[in-house]
């Protein structure tokens, strides 16, 4: 057996998870900014799914690394080092990447629709690609 497609499969059920995950923060952020939930609220739902996000980024490449697939490792680098970069750079005072004394303040909210976006479009490209993968993979495990 093929050992590409049970690694396609959890790709793809991984991107999949990542894709899932990048609308609920849409759709928790479009409820703070329409006041159905408070900030303090909003920051903590979306707070504990920083660290499984990343840790979820970064399993992707190890197992494309130790599989061979240098392209699709180079693929997931950009989206990793920017979250990482994102989660070093959050202010020692705050709670996490989502703070709520700040989510109002300077636009915040707005950048972390257009973060959150950012990162929907790449989860849904990257979902497509390891589709790909996996329907030639199993074409040519016959």
């Amino acid at each position: 057996m093929n050992v590409d497609t049970p690694l396609f499969v959890f790709t793809l059920f991984d991107s999949g998870s990542l894709l899932f995950l990048s609308v609920y923060v849409i759709v928790t952020l479009s409820d703070l900014e329409c006041d159905h939930l408070n900030a303090k609220q909003c920051c903590v739902k979306l707070n504990k799914w920083v660290i499984p996000e990343i840790i979820a980024l970064l399993i992707l490449p190890i197992l494309l690394f130790v599989t061979g697939h240098w392209y699709l490792f180079a693929l997931n680098l950009p989206m990793i080092f920017w979250l990482i970069l994102k989660y070093q750079s959050t202010p020692k005072g705050n709670i996490g990447l989502y703070d709520p004394t700040e989510i109002h303040n300077y636009r915040r909210l707005k950048e972390h629709f257009r973060d959150t976006l950012i990162k929907l479009a790449y989860n849904l490209l990257m979902f497509c690609v390891y589709l790909y993968c996996l329907i030639i993979s199993l074409l040519t495990n016959n």
